[in-house]
């Protein structure tokens, strides 16, 4: 029995980013430079096939710094952390690795460069997440306000209207943050925004490559964890953009089959924490249930790379 035709639109950029990618490098090396076991503070990155991988090479996830002995090596996830954390491990004479998203770390600095010159910080991002609290936990309490949605905006109580800067989360929706940004200013004319967007390259290229093929889609995968922001921005985007059917999906065995049933296109594309082998997972499952013609389509090509750390460059 012949398999029924599809055609998988696979989107370029989709996957890891330089972040992603020198975070996992940074447990890599360090396992390697000091054995095992390595402790982690909270997951490097949002991924369980990533976090699973490392744990069988010696990394112990852990949720807080004390959790961790005095005498092995701690690392920070990629997601930055609240600035009393690396103050506690030099503290404890701890020997400790910063694996925070350089893009992470560029909002960090500049929250405290408008600390600096008086003015509150607004922060566009969702509550509980890793990198809000980070971002947060870079000034003193009360000195940065969140908010998650415009409507937000209008409830905003702040010290003074006229000396205000806003900063994001990076992997937040372009266009729903574009939203916020108009009421802020709208509400608060004088407020400062970044030299340069925060929403990072690696999310806005994703989100990008998804709107591109999301109108050409019956349906649309993204491959990525439930508890992946960009990853679910993705869904998200994907349905504005006029797809009818976008689902998230951490592995092939995820995949709903009986909602894809009649279906000629599927968009395919994976978060910035989410390896190309469970891309090419994806793929070998509709292959075993579709004849599949794998079309590519690109937007944007990425070329960046970040340094890990000094001390793991250096010898033993």
């Amino acid at each position: 029995m012949s398999k029924p035709p599809l055609t998988l639109y696979l989107a370029a950029p989709r996957g890891f980013c330089a972040g992603v990618d020198r975070a996992i490098k940074i447990v890599e090396m360090a396992l390697a430079k000091w054995g095992a076991p390595v402790f982690v503070r909270h997951e490097i990155v949002h991924n369980k096939f990533v976090v699973d991988g490392l744990k069988q090479q010696g990394a112990i996830f852990v949720d807080e710094l004390d959790e961790c002995p005095d005498d092995r090596p701690v690392i920070f996830s990629a997601h930055g952390v609240p600035k009393a954390i690396p103050a506690e491990a030099a503290r404890r004479d701890m020997l400790f690795v910063d694996a925070t998203c350089p893009l992470v770390s560029k909002v960090h600095i500049e929250a405290e460069r408008h600390h600096r010159n008086g003015l509150q910080m607004v922060m566009i991002g969702h509550a509980g997440h890793p990198e809000t609290l980070g971002t947060m936990g870079q000034l003193p309490k009360g000195e940065v306000l969140l908010v998650e949605t415009a409507e937000n905006v209008a409830n905003l109580t702040v010290r003074d209207p006229d000396k205000l800067a806003y900063i994001t989360q990076t992997t937040l929706s372009v266009d729903d943050t574009a939203g916020i940004v108009s009421a802020l200013q709208t509400r608060f004319p004088a407020i400062v925004g970044p030299h340069k967007e925060d929403i990072c390259y690696a999310t806005t290229n994703r989100q990008a490559a998804v709107k591109a093929m999301a109108p050409g889609c019956d349906a649309i995968l993204v491959i990525g964890a439930p508890n992946s922001s960009n990853s679910k921005r993705l869904v998200e985007v994907g349905a504005a953009a006029g797809c009818k059917y976008a689902q998230l999906v951490q592995r092939a065995v995820d995949i709903d089959w009986r909602a894809l049933r009649g279906i000629r296109t599927v968009g395919i594309t994976a978060g910035a924490s989410a390896p190309e082998v469970l891309v090419d997972e994806v793929i070998k499952a509709f292959r075993t249930r579709f004849s599949v013609t794998v079309e590519q389509v690109e937007t944007a090509r990425e070329d960046v790379e970040f340094k890990v750390p000094r001390v793991l460059r250096e010898p033993a």
